[in-house]
């Protein structure tokens, strides 16, 4: 069987090199539209599209006001996933104990007491759960496309203000440790 197979017909000595997307040692990409993507860490104030078409950053000010409003997010998330904690833990119903033996180390039974703890599907209190959840992903997706803008001024002030939320919301936070757990 002859796999011989020619291509004459593709042309490719006419076709054009593509024009979406044009990289330079500057570390951007220059996008079709003229706007540039930056693909490494800069500190720069002018020409900053921030999450939508939009919301372009030019000024100082601007970028001030950018910053803070990326702080005040982080912070909210962190507030989100301590408040949706603390929703989940004041709504516990159904709390059942189960005791099962099992062997010590001079080969008495001990008993052994585990807490299992539920809560129903169609309840206010799973609704508003499921609310902050969403709410909770769509603030950590904008949080992640601010830092992919890769520049440092929003990148600290995201940092920071998750660094703020998570000293000011989870200093209550009980914390359970379990010492069989070998994969931290």
């Amino acid at each position: 069987m002859n796999m011989d197979m020619h291509h004459d017909h593709h042309n490719h000595g006419t076709m054009a090199p593509p024009t979406g997307t044009d990289s330079h040692e500057d570390g951007a990409v220059h996008c079709a539209g003229g706007m540039m993507m930056q693909m490494t860490f800069y500190f720069g104030y002018t020409n900053v599209e921030l999450l939508f078409a939009g919301l372009v950053i030019n000024t100082p000010g601007e970028m001030a006001g950018a910053c803070i409003g990326c702080f005040l997010l982080a912070v909210l998330y962190e507030g989100l996933k301590i408040g949706r904690e603390f929703l989940l833990r004041r709504n516990q119903v159904n709390v059942r104990y189960n005791s099962m033996p099992v062997p010590g180390a001079d080969g008495t039974m001990l008993m052994e007491t585990h807490k299992t703890v539920g809560q129903r599907m169609l309840s206010l209190s799973h609704l508003l759960q499921t609310v902050l959840h969403i709410i909770q992903v769509m603030v950590s997706y904008f949080l992640m496309l601010v830092f992919m803008t890769y520049n440092a001024y929003l990148c600290i002030a995201v940092a920071v203000g998750a660094g703020v939320g998570y000293f000011l919301f989870s200093w209550k936070k009980a914390v359970v440790v379990d010492i069989t757990e070998h994969c931290h």
